[in-house]
């Protein structure tokens, strides 16, 4: 999923005009690859859309600085430098990263690793694990400090308690509330006035968010909202401003639903 609205203007603003990437699709093991793990490390010039693509590798990714989004099917998980986000492989997934994102990436062979989930799920990335991923790409590690350090790391690997994760409905019935939040997350319609324009009842609409995101819509819109002040916050925008954007009229109510979604304060994610 593209960001839009607010958000997509603020990221452009830091990086011109944005790039596709394509990669090609490929089911899991059908490249046979020599290593356990392979880090990769990119600072990202401009925004960035990844085309949908898959890797015969499990894939870890997170970022050393910024914030982006990784989208499968209609589940996008926001990535941070203590959220990451593991692939397994053969999943196709797309992606967004703004520019300036420091983004960080390890392929597991699935030869020596089995995936820590069927499905993506969110990973935490410690100051442990991130030390011992950031030994991984020293060059001059032997073969047993290589083999002790993947061992170390495979071992650290979870799925995270929670996750910075929003469901995008599908439904023609849903689409315009989804594309009038994501153009400007700060749009404070009420669900009574959508119930009007749409011709519908509230407790259809109500039924119908929590049937496609197991939420109800003032919690998915908070949820919305929080995805989209990650990538503001990130790049350091004031806690005020990011709650204005998001509509929010004042810090104290973005910060708690920001608490709600995330468990921690804006002011603590920022400065993480």
């Amino acid at each position: 999923m593209r960001p839009t609205g607010a958000a997509s203007r603020a990221a452009g603003a830091h990086g011109g005009a944005a790039e596709n990437r394509r990669l090609p699709s490929y089911a899991a093991g059908e490249i046979e690859v020599p290593f356990v793990a392979m880090p990769s490390a990119e600072v990202i010039p401009r925004d960035t859309f990844w085309e949908e693509h898959s890797h015969p590798t499990h894939e870890l990714l997170w970022n050393q600085r910024g914030s982006s989004s990784v989208t499968v099917g209609v589940r996008v998980w926001t990535i941070t430098p203590v959220l990451g986000l593991w692939i397994p492989a053969g999943a196709p997934h797309s992606g967004w990263t703004p520019a300036g994102t420091w983004h960080r990436a390890v392929h597991f062979g699935i030869h020596a690793v089995p995936s820590i989930s069927e499905r993506p799920v969110a990973v935490g990335i410690t100051r442990l694990l991130r030390l011992l991923l950031d030994r991984l790409g020293a060059e001059d590690l032997t073969p047993s400090e290589r083999a002790r350090t993947e061992a170390m790391v495979l071992d650290l690997l979870a799925p995270a308690e929670n996750e910075l994760l929003l469901r995008i409905p599908e439904s023609p019935l849903l689409a315009p509330i989804v594309e009038a939040v994501r153009a400007d997350p700060a749009d404070g319609t009420p669900l009574a006035v959508w119930a009007e324009r749409l011709g519908v009842s509230t407790r259809t609409l109500t039924r119908a968010f929590h049937a496609e995101t197991g939420l109800g819509f003032s919690r998915w819109l908070a949820a919305a909202r929080v995805q989209q002040a990650i990538g503001m916050l990130a790049r350091g925008e004031g806690i005020e401003a990011v709650a204005e954007c998001v509509g929010y009229h004042s810090a104290s109510a973005f910060g708690a639903a920001f608490r709600r979604v995330t468990g921690m304060s804006p002011a603590r994610f920022r400065d993480q």
